[in-house]
Parts: structure tokens; C-alpha cells; sequence
């Protein structure tokens, strides 16, 4: 069974092969659950032209934020972006080319590509900008757009803990489109908090099957805050 093995010993092993132009989706929902490491190797390989399928875009120093420093981001598919100054510049002066995506509809479009539906009808974005260019169907009386799914040539995925074979678990809120983006990779390489011996993740658990993940290494992570909230000492 050692072929089932996925662990890899370095960073640079968990990325190679990625190349200019080609298109990553990486999982996380603002700071939280993001593969921070997997992406501090992209910045480190300067690997450019590439387009990004996330939720958001990190922010300035920190996330995918640190790969727009080097301008190494052409295209960026996501569902929020407001809290990266330097996102903002770069759009609003036309060196990035921005998707905007319903967050659902983001979500849907990664599961999809996973699943091998090439598309999905959905009534989300009907009638704004969202929908200009799309394929519309009226189904039971109820207008929708045709949305294509979305697969990449690298998903970059962080999890909590997982065993040799690649079964993931995800935890709490860290749980948000880490689960879709690690399916629609054609190489999925996963990150994670602890790794354990094929047998002891309680099956019932495990969130994402093995079978979808290439590599996988073992990480530290910072787990920076995005929004520190502290409530006022009470006298």
C-alpha cells in the first residue's frame, strides 16, 4: 500500500510542476483556513501570469495578498475583495483582470468541476453584470443564467489534520471552500496541521477522501486574524 502514501518532505516538492499561465483555486474564507505556506512557495518560485480562483485575495502582506506584491496574479476569480489596498490599485488601474463571483455560486463552481458537471443553471445573479454573456433559461417560471464550472490545474488546500493517504479533515470554520476547491484540482496538494497513520481518523469523520488529494505536506502556520474584535473590559 505504499503507493497510497501522498506525503511529501518540502514545499518546493508540494508545488513543483507549477507553471506560468496556469490557473490555481485555493481554498479559505478570508485569513481563515487558507494554504498561507503553499502560497508563500508560489511567491518564493515567482511563478507569474497565473490566475486564482479564492474567495477573496488575502490581504496586503499576508495571503494572496503577498503574490500580487510580485504582480504575479493576471487574473483573479473571487466573491470579496474588500480588504487588500493593493487589489483595489491594481484593478482600479487595469493591471488585474477581476471576476466577480457570487460567494454560492464560487462554491458551486468548484464542486462542480470536481463532480464533472461542466455546468449548472442557477437564478443567483440574474439581471445584474454578473449575467452579461451568459447563456438564460426560463425553468418552472423562474429566470437563470448558466453557470460554467471551474477546474484548475493546481488546487492548494489547507487542513487540520489527515492520515498518509490524503483523508482530510477540516476544522470548524476552516471547513468553507477548502472541501470544494481540493476536488477540482488536477494536482491537489493539501497542507496540514498534524498527520497521523492510515486507520486512526474515525471514517465517519473524514471530510475529504484521500482519493482526491496528489500530495501532502505537513505545515506551521501562523493563523493570523483578519479582524481583531476584543470586547471592552468591564469595570
Amino acid at each position: 500500500m505504499a503507493g497510497f502514501d501522498k506525503v511529501v518532505a518540502s514545499y518546493e516538492e508540494a508545488m513543483a510542476g507549477l507553471e506560468d499561465g496556469m490557473t490555481v483555486i485555493s481554498g479559505g474564507f478570508g485569513l481563515c483556513g487558507i494554504p498561507e505556506n503553499l502560497i508563500s512557495e508560489i511567491k518564493r518560485k515567482g511563478t507569474k501570469a497565473l490566475t486564482m480562483v479564492s474567495n477573496n485575495c488575502g490581504v496586503d502582506d499576508f495571503g494572496l495578498g503577498v503574490l500580487l506584491q510580485d504582480r504575479q496574479i493576471k487574473k483573479i476569480v473571487a466573491s470579496y475583495v474588500g480588504e487588500n489596498a493593493e487589489f483595489e490599485r491594481q484593478m482600479m488601474s487595469g493591471e488585474l483582470e477581476v471576476e466577480l463571483t457570487p460567494q454560492g455560486t464560487l462554491a458551486e463552481k468548484m464542486r462542480a468541476g470536481g463532480a464533472g458537471i461542466p455546468a449548472f443553471f442557477t437564478a443567483t445573479g440574474y439581471g445584474t453584470p454578473v449575467a452579461e454573456g451568459k447563456e438564460e433559461r426560463e425553468i418552472d417560471g423562474r429566470m437563470y443564467i448558466l453557470e460554467p464550472a471551474i477546474k484548475g490545474d493546481f488546487a492548494i488546500v489547507k487542513a487540520w489534520k489527515a492520515d498518509r493517504y490524503g483523508n482530510l479533515v477540516f476544522r470548524k470554520t476552516a471547513r468553507n471552500f477548502n472541501p470544494m476547491a481540493a476536488t477540482a484540482g488536477k494536482i491537489t496538494v493539501v497542507e496540514v496541521e498534524e498527520i497521523v497513520e492510515p486507520g486512526e481518523l474515525d471514517p465517519d469523520q473524514i471530510h475529504t477522501p484521500g482519493i482526491y488529494v496528489n500530495r501532502l505536506i505537513l505545515g506551521t502556520f501562523e493563523k493570523r486574524i483578519e479582524q481583531r474584535t476584543v470586547r471592552t473590559a468591564q469595570s
